[in-house]
């Protein structure tokens, strides 16, 4: 595949990313900068990350994992597994951007190039998590500081 694939999450203290269908917080301009980051991408969620957000997001192209081969939802693409949905995007716009849940990311994380990590720093009560990541095996590339939150670019290091 030469398109890269991009993990992006906003990640807590303690890992927690979500809590039920809903972001345990709400911290000004991170969503905004999501948007900035995917906008021209093909973005690749599961379907409860979907279904939260309720809609296809603007100017970008939306795939979405589900085990339901009768799932739809208008606007978006399906696929039942991630490597399908790998294919499905190979077509698409832009870079493959993994924007949710745990389950996903965790399935994604082996094949990613790219983490943007916004470090939420909270500790807040959650039911899904970010995969554990050995950062030895990814470089920090850059750093930006935002009022609540910092993103955070990781580059996968290449095997020696």
């Amino acid at each position: 595949m030469t398109k890269r694939i991009i993990l992006v999450a906003a990640v807590a203290r303690n890992g927690v990313i979500g809590n039920g269908p809903d972001i345990p917080w709400s911290v000004p301009g991170e969503q905004r900068e999501f948007k900035a980051l995917t906008l021209g991408h093909t973005l690749v969620m599961g379907r409860t990350t979907y279904e939260s957000i309720g809609r296809p997001l603007p100017g970008r192209t939306t795939i979405v994992l589900t085990r339901d081969p009768a799932w739809s939802a208008e606007g978006v693409l399906s696929a039942r597994s991630f490597e399908a949905a790998l294919i499905r995007a190979s077509s698409c716009e832009g870079e493959i951007i993994v924007a949710g849940g745990a389950q996903v990311y965790a399935e994604a994380v082996h094949l990613a190039s790219e983490q943007i990590i916004s470090e939420i720093p909270l500790e807040p009560d959650g039911d899904a998590f970010y995969p554990a990541v050995d950062l030895r095996r990814w470089e920090e590339t850059d750093r930006e500081r935002f009022e609540g939150f910092e993103r955070v670019w990781y580059s996968r290091l290449p095997v020696a």
